[in-house]
């Protein structure tokens, strides 16, 4: 559905236009009926890509193809729907012209259009505001509406750039759930976010995005095998010099309800327990801790950070 190769983008900044590479080859594929996750920190380079993707920004250099045609084809446009990270629209609309106008952009109009309005409405539980102008809309309200006007025209590809941002919890869980229902539909989904869990719940692969490189990409299970598993020990009847002979090991303490618990990292799972089995401790339990996309993105930005210093 989507396949980007070696994208490159730089920017003219400061009074000298000096150049900036905001992109560095960035490199990935969507597949036609997945969710994909495009995740990485502040300023590494997520919504720029989205841009360059659609077409609002001309790129350096590298191609992008969408839906098997090159970049900027207006036919392609018309299947294409997208929320930006920090949505404008025009504050004396209402969210129902809002959507009235953007459906009319697509070429729709009549009574189709005003019954697409009323399902979007309701979907996104905008329903009650829908004669509201958007300038007395809150941020969720306004993230409810934005989301729908990326479906009006009832796209094939949908972008989201942190679709989640400003809602609150319900909402939050309202919006997860039509991204799955579109998915359902056969749609293919690229979107951002910065909330993790949220990423992990909904997508099929992730791609890690740092300082303008894609450094992973696949699926989250897989890519999660490649990261070191942290262990979690609870000790009982423990003998305190225990804390001194493992005192040379990256590991931490703590007390807990009577307790002692050791956290530390698989490649010192066997050290740990001939420690402990010559300190003579009862372990009460010994579980890895879940593994998550949070840790790698973690182990990546430690990597970027080396990389950069």
């Amino acid at each position: 559905m989507l396949k980007v190769d070696n994208l490159v983008k730089d920017f003219a900044t400061g009074f000298l236009r000096k150049k900036v590479r905001v992109l560095k080859g960035v490199s990935f594929s969507v597949n036609k009926g997945e969710i994909f996750g495009f995740v990485g920190p502040n300023g590494a380079g997520k919504t720029t890509t989205f841009k360059a993707v659609l077409g609002f920004v001309p790129i350096t250099d590298g191609s992008v193809e969408l839906m098997g045609k090159p970049l900027g084809d207006v036919d392609v446009k018309k299947h294409v729907g997208y929320l930006p990270e920090n949505p404008y629209f025009y504050d004396y609309l209402t969210g129902e012209e809002l959507l009235r106008y953007m459906g009319q952009l697509h070429g729709l109009n009549g009574k189709g259009l005003s019954a697409k309005i009323d399902e979007l409405l309701e979907k996104v539980k905008m329903s009650h505001a829908r004669k509201v102008q958007l300038r007395k809309y809150s941020k969720g309200m306004l993230q409810r509406v934005g989301v729908a006007q990326a479906l009006i025209n009832d796209p094939d590809f949908l972008i989201l750039d942190e679709p989640m941002t400003g809602l609150d919890p319900i909402g939050q869980r309202e919006i997860k759930d039509l991204i799955l229902e579109e998915k359902k539909k056969g749609k293919t989904i690229l979107l951002s976010s910065h909330m993790l869990s949220d990423v992990e719940a909904l997508c099929d692969r992730v791609g890690v995005i740092m300082s303008g490189r894609v450094v992973k990409t696949g699926e989250l299970g897989k890519l999660l095998e490649e990261i070191h598993t942290d262990y979690e020990m609870l000790l009982k009847y423990v003998d305190e010099r225990i804390i001194s002979n493992l005192s040379d090991l990256k590991i931490s303490v703590e007390k807990r309800a009577g307790f002692l618990v050791l956290r530390f990292d698989e490649d010192i799972k066997e050290r740990i327990f001939q420690v402990v089995s010559d300190s003579g401790a009862d372990i009460v339990s010994l579980h890895p801790l879940r593994k998550s996309l949070e840790g790698l993105f973690v182990e990546e930005a430690k990597k970027d950070i080396h990389i950069e210093s």
